[in-house]
């Protein structure tokens, strides 16, 4: 049997989930009931059937492309034989939107194993309310039907949205987180909502590579950059302050989720270097605040809120640390197999030899407060390392090393404080510390002296009227005070570090009000024993909670009823009778356990036994036996044990003490003192608790967080909240291993599923209509200017044809589906950028024009400078050229004088020589003729003399042959001189015949201009005297004419007279210029002036200047004669004429 049905609409995304087709009548199977046919959200039935052409029960059997669809001969069998059976609707609100479908033998269902965990069957048969399912491992089981919750197509397994899942219940949810977790892909979107399943390993999810990805949009997988990058991107663009709350129990990831984070944002809006500085604000934190559990090895022992500032530009400007409720008896007692906090024991194992001298360090085994849990160390971490990693971010936010080490000192005070043992001193059990290492080392390291801390460590002062009295301390008292002591000083430490980083993140001038805050604060907590720290700790989990569903449930339901759109109502948990039970007064647990605090004989017996008398009747409140009572929080219930409730709440230090600390030479222990007292001078909210001078701590430690708390919700109910949820896996912290309990236990506190059910059915994205008119008005393609906020919005909307069911128009707003948003945000985004391309491109060219003009301008001012310069360097090398010649010729004058002189002296001393040689000889020669004869060896001697004398005799004749050349020389160097002299004389001659030439025609010029002149003005004064005569004898008519011509006439005289003036003029300069330059190469000739140039060859080039001029002159009087001419022939004067004709003859007879 085949039933038709209505074609489908393309998309049903926008439709509730219980839509159903009015006329589509119901199939039947072979029992004759009906199967109601529901169309799934998505538009799609279980594996993928669509309801578009024939089809059987809205399932499609034509549709070739889909991967779902079946043959006609399948779904003839499908009908015909006993395949479709019905499913009876499900009562149970979490399936609401999968209550009614058609279920097939064929289709795959979850099964709920008598473990609890969910197993994927298919349905082999059904009789009545009972369905036999094979599993997958082969084995068969016998269900109701009812219990079988339908499952996704495969293609749907793994996608990166719960909202995309047609059926969405817990299974479904848990093995898509599941199947992501296997593979790594550790992030899943639920809605608004972020889910993060902690790996408990590294995964490459992570580095510039992906921060890149996310800033550049290039990857759209869920992930904490990309909510950090949507913070961000919020915040600069809507201008309000953001906030990332965390979430999850302990050991689920949320500290290293909130840094991941921190990472994002300090790689976008770094820049200014205070980004390195906040990070490294996490390696302090961790170590002074973070512990190993049995949980967690680095579970946050206290709450922070960090709010990290931007700039106008979205650069980081500074940050803020905000710290809760610091687990102060984690430092001097812990659980078996559990640590203290991570310093103690970085200390004791990385702590530098001369550092670990001189705090008289020893092992982490030698100290009692550590020596509790048994346990020293955790895997895969190195101590020592990271007490370097502190060291540095210590250096880093500037802390110096001299308050360093007094924070190293601090700690190993509180260490050997646990070491302070007690002996007794009477019968009454009162006891004194003894004076061992420990006490002394105590001293020591916090500056006091020894005799004070044993009296503060064993008696009490206290005040009785104006007495004093003196109490000696029993051992558990004295243990107590010590202990305090060491919480103190802890506490104070870690609230003094806070201050030391909040100093060095200081915003100062630069904040200007945007923030991205980032809450990491402890998740919900349920051991085995809990003590006053998990009641706290839940308690804020509570409060963050209600924020959660206020914010996604709650004030969102309440804003779609208040501007009046359509939309399915959706159910959620909401934990406001809770919150009641803590913050409920008088009656409530923070106000009964306060008041319990105030009479000193109270008891935690006594305060659970007010607890069970005051609250019996609140449905989430449960008493025990003996000092337990139960909390039923959102999360599960809860047993309290009120053993230590009343100390931990009072949290008293004894003044005792506080004096003791003051009085320290050490600056810290004083600025811990200081800041006791100081909080104990605030004004007192509540009862107060005073025994035996007990008076450093006036609020209660639930109150002051319960303060805490509240103002914290204020600050993040003023953001725009995006959130979180940190899931822990398994209890093993063992990578791989998923625990289906465990995961839907956290995803049921978390309220993952209702968070996916509203933003399926609801609007997530709201705007106003004058907001959204403003910002995306301008992207119509008409005028806007007359239209009211409401008709901009609608015209944008339908501009942009967006469909009506992905978006609802309120009074007020307007609401969009999940993603309709972002097509107006990304045509805007592309508008916006094209505008800024053309502006600047114009800009570019506006610059670029500037830049021409500016580098013209620079240009004709460096080529003025360049010419100034070279200028005077010209003439400085010229003065210094002239210089030089004239040296060099004093020099050359000088130097052949003196080889002149040498020579002529050497010729002296040479013919003086010879003429004394042949003096000697003659004389020589003349004694020997007198002589007569001389002896044999007067003849040898003889003999010698002649041969010198012959020497000689040769050197004279060669000596006289260079003479002769010099002589021959000079007279050839006579000749030349001569020579040049004689050219000079007729080169002077002809300079002179020159000169007097040019005077000659420049007098001649001058006279013939002076007679012009003169002939101009007989001229004009003839051409004056016709005028009047002309003037008496015309008519009026005449007369009028005359004028005009007279005063033409004369006017053509003054016209004249002016070009023969400029022509005189111009003569006269010419012929000064020429004779100055005459006379100085003259000068230059003569050798009077010194000059570097050829005096002939400028004076051929002045000759040929002065040709040339001399024809231009003639050429120009020519053309003044011609105009001169034509002026007068049309003014008519006879005489004027004449003497015209007179002087041009003349001048014409000039010749030059």
């Amino acid at each position: 049997m085949s039933q038709k049905v209505k074609p489908s609409v393309q998309s049903l995304k926008s439709m509730p989930a219980d839509y159903r087709f009015l006329d589509s009548p119901p199939l039947e199977d072979s029992s004759g009931s009906s199967v109601s046919v529901t169309i799934p959200p998505n538009g799609h039935l279980k594996n993928g059937f669509k309801g578009t052409g024939d089809s059987v029960g809205g399932v499609d059997n034509g549709n070739e492309d889909s991967p779902y669809s079946v043959s006609n001969g399948e779904v003839s069998s499908l009908v015909d034989g006993d395949l479709i059976v019905p499913l009876p609707q499900s009562t149970d609100r979490r399936w609401s939107d999968t209550s009614v479908y058609a279920r097939k033998k064929v289709l795959q269902f979850w099964v709920q194993l008598p473990s609890g965990n969910w197993e994927l069957g298919k349905v082999l048969s059904t009789s009545g309310e009972e369905s036999v399912v094979k599993l997958p491992e082969g084995n068969v089981l016998k269900v109701i039907s009812e219990t079988l919750v339908p499952a996704n197509p495969d293609i749907l397994d793994g996608v990166d949205d719960l909202m995309q899942l047609s059926y969405l219940n817990e299974p479904a949810v848990l093995y898509n987180l599941e199947y992501r977790y296997n593979q790594d892909m550790i992030y899943t979107k639920a809605g608004p909502v972020l889910v993060a399943v902690n790996p408990f390993k590294e995964v490459a999810l992570y580095g510039n590579s992906n921060i890149e990805a996310y800033r550049k949009r290039s990857n759209e997988s869920p992930h904490v950059y990309a909510i950090a990058d949507t913070a961000i991107r919020e915040m600069i663009r809507d201008e309000v302050n953001q906030s990332i709350i965390i979430s999850g129990e302990s050991g689920a990831g949320k500290t290293e989720t909130a840094k991941i984070a921190m990472q994002y944002l300090a790689a976008l809006g770094g820049g200014s270097g205070i980004e390195y500085e906040i990070l490294k604000t996490n390696p302090i934190l961790e170590a002074f605040g973070n512990a190993k559990t049995l949980r967690n090895d680095n579970s946050s022992r206290f709450g922070k809120l960090i709010e990290i500032h931007f700039s106008e530009t979205g650069k980081i400007s500074g940050a803020k640390v905000q710290t809760f409720l610091l687990e102060k008896s984690r430092v001097v007692q812990c659980a078996e197999g559990e640590r203290s906090y991570h310093i103690f024991y970085q200390l004791c194992a990385g702590a530098s030899p001369t550092l670990r001298e001189k705090l008289n360090l020893t092992s982490a085994e030698e100290y009692k407060y550590l020596q509790q849990s048994n346990c020293y160390s955790i895997n895969g971490v190195d101590d020592a390392e990271r007490f370097q990693a502190v060291t540095e971010a210590l250096d880093i936010v500037h802390v110096s090393k001299e308050d360093q080490e007094s924070v190293f000192a601090m700690l190993a005070a509180v260490l050997w404080l646990g070491n302070v043992s007690f002996t007794a001193i009477d019968n009454e059990n009162h006891v004194e510390p003894e004076e061992d290492e420990s006490l002394s080392t105590v001293a020591k390291l916090i500056g006091c002296n020894i005799n004070e801390l044993k009296l503060a460590l064993s008696n009490r002062n206290m005040k009785v009227r104006n007495d004093t009295i003196i109490q000696k301390l029993t051992l558990s008292q004295a243990i107590d005070a010590r202990d305090a002591l060491a919480k103190s000083i802890y506490a104070c430490l870690f609230d003094w570090l806070v201050e030391q980083i909040n100093k060095s993140l200081a915003v100062g001038k630069r904040r200007t009000g945007r923030s991205i805050s980032i809450l990491d604060i402890y998740g919900f907590e349920s051991f085995d024993k809990n003590s006053f720290e998990q009641f706290c700790i839940n308690y804020a989990n509570e409060r963050l909670q209600q924020h959660f569903n206020r914010h996604l449930f709650k004030l969102e339901q309440e804003e779609y009823i208040q501007d009046g759109i359509d939309w399915t109502r959706v159910d959620f948990e909401d934990n406001q009778n809770c919150l009641s039970l803590f913050e409920k007064k008088p009656l409530g647990l923070l106000s009964l356990l306060d008041e319990e605090s105030t009479f000193p004989n109270g008891t935690d017996l006594t305060l659970a036994n007010k607890l069970k008398e005051h609250l019996s009747a609140n449905s989430c409140f449960r008493g025990d036996r003996g000092k337990a009572f139960t909390v039923s929080h959102y999360a599960g219930e809860v047993t309290y044990e009120t053993t230590g409730f009343l100390e931990k709440n009072r949290d008293l230090l004894h003044s005792d003490s506080i004096k003791l600390l003051s009085s320290c030479s050490c600056h810290l222990p004083q600025a811990f003192a200081s800041s006791m007292l100081i909080h104990s001078e605030k004004p007192v909210v509540g009862p107060l608790y005073k025994a035996g001078g007990a008076d450093s701590q006036r609020l209660s430690v639930a109150t002051k967080f319960k303060d805490q708390l509240f103002q914290l919700m204020q600050r993040l109910g003023n953001t725009t909240p995006h959130f979180i949820r940190c899931i822990k896996p398994n209890n093993v912290q063992s990578p791989g291993l998923y625990e289906q309990g465990l995961v839907l236990q956290q995803l049921r506190c978390c309220g993952v599923l209702e968070v996916v059910r509203i933003s399926r059915s609801g609007f997530p994205t709201r705007m106003s209509h004058q907001k959204f008119a403003r910002r995306y008005g301008f992207l119509l393609l008409e005028s806007i200017a007359a239209k009211d906020p409401l008709s901009v919005s609608v015209a944008i909307l339908h501009q942009f044809n967006i469909l009506p069911e992905m978006y609802q128009v309120g009074y007020t707003k307007l609401f969009f589906r999940t993603g309709q948003i972002g097509v107006l945000e990304d045509t805007r985004n592309r508008t916006l950028h094209g505008i800024l391309r053309l502006q600047s491109c114009f800009r570019g060219h506006q610059a670029r024009s500037r830049l021409r003009e500016h580098k013209r301008r620079v240009t004709v001012l460096q080529s003025f400078v360049r010419g100034e310069k070279v200028r005077k360097e010209y003439t400085e090398l010229l003065r210094r050229h002239r210089a030089s010649a004239a040296i060099q010729s004093h020099v050359k004058r000088r130097i052949a004088k003196r080889q002149y002189k040498a020579t002529v002296d050497a010729s002296v001393v040479i013919q003086s020589a010879i003429r004394g040689e042949l003096v000697r000889r003659c004389a020589g020669d003349i004694g020997w003729l007198k002589s007569g004869g001389t002896k044999r060896n007067e003849s040898d001697e003889v003999l010698v003399k002649a041969s010198v004398l012959s020497e000689l005799q040769r050197r004279v004749l060669k000596s006289e042959a260079a003479l002769r050349e010099k002589e021959e020389e000079n007279d050839i160097l006579r000749q030349r001189l001569q020579q040049y002299d004689n050219r000079w004389s007729e080169y002077e001659t002809k300079m002179k015949s020159m000169e007097e030439i040019w005077q000659k025609q420049m007098r001649s010029l001058q006279s013939s201009l002076s007679i012009a002149k003169k002939s101009l003005e007989v001229e004009d004064s003839a051409r004056n005297s016709d005028a009047s005569v002309n003037a008496s004898d015309a008519t009026e008519l005449s007369g009028s004419g005359g004028d005009f011509r007279t005063h033409g006439r004369t006017r053509s005289v003054g016209v004249g007279l002016s070009v023969i003036s400029r022509l005189a003029e111009e003569f006269g300069q010419r012929a000064q210029v020429f004779g100055d330059d005459t006379k100085f190469l003259m000068e230059v000739k003569s050798g009077q002036v010194e000059a570097n140039l050829d005096p002939e060859r400028e004076l051929r080039r002045l000759k040929q200047m002065f040709d040339t001029w001399k024809k231009d002159y003639g050429g120009r009087l020519r053309e003044t004669k011609l105009i001169l001419g034509k002026l007068g022939s049309e003014g008519g004067g006879g005489s004027a004429e004449r003497v015209k004709m007179k002087w041009w003859g003349r001048l014409k007879s000039t010749r030059f």
